[in-house]
C-alpha cells in the first residue's frame, strides 16, 4: 500500500486534488510536486480533497501553506475540501483554521463557489 495517493482532475474551472493516505515527512516531496505543477500550469484555483487523509504532520502542513501562498501570489483560490474531524482539529491546534479556507466536501464547493477569474 502506498503512503499517499494523489488524483488530479479539472471540474468547473476549478483543479481538483484528491489525497489519501498519510502526509507527512516521506510525502510532502511528492503532494508538493502536485501542487507546484497544477500551480505552474496557470491552475490558480484549487481544491485539495482531504477526504481520504488519515495522517497530517508538520511537513504535510508546510505543503499546504505553500500552495496557499503560491495561490494568493497569482490571484487565485486554494481551498481545503472534506476534512475529517482528526485533521480538522490539526488545522484547529495549529490556529492554520484561521488561515485556510474549510469546507465540507468539494461539491459544496463547486457549487457555491465559482473560481473568480
Amino acid at each position: 500500500m502506498q503512503l499517499l495517493d494523489i488524483d488530479v482532475e479539472e471540474r468547473a474551472g476549478w483543479t481538483v486534488i484528491a489525497v489519501s493516505g498519510q502526509l507527512d515527512v516521506a510525502t510532502a516531496p511528492e503532494m508538493r510536486q502536485v501542487l507546484k505543477e497544477a500551480q505552474y500550469d496557470d491552475q490558480q484555483h484549487l481544491i485539495v480533497d482531504l477526504a481520504g487523509l488519515e495522517f497530517l504532520d508538520s511537513f504535510g502542513l508546510g505543503v499546504l501553506v505553500g500552495g496557499l501562498r503560491r495561490a494568493r501570489m497569482h490571484g487565485g483560490r486554494f481551498v481545503l475540501a472534506g476534512p475529517s474531524r482528526r485533521i480538522r482539529e490539526v488545522f484547529a491546534i495549529t490556529e492554520l483554521d484561521r488561515t485556510f479556507q474549510l469546507a465540507d466536501d468539494v461539491a459544496a464547493v463547486l457549487a457555491a463557489r465559482a473560481p473568480q477569474e
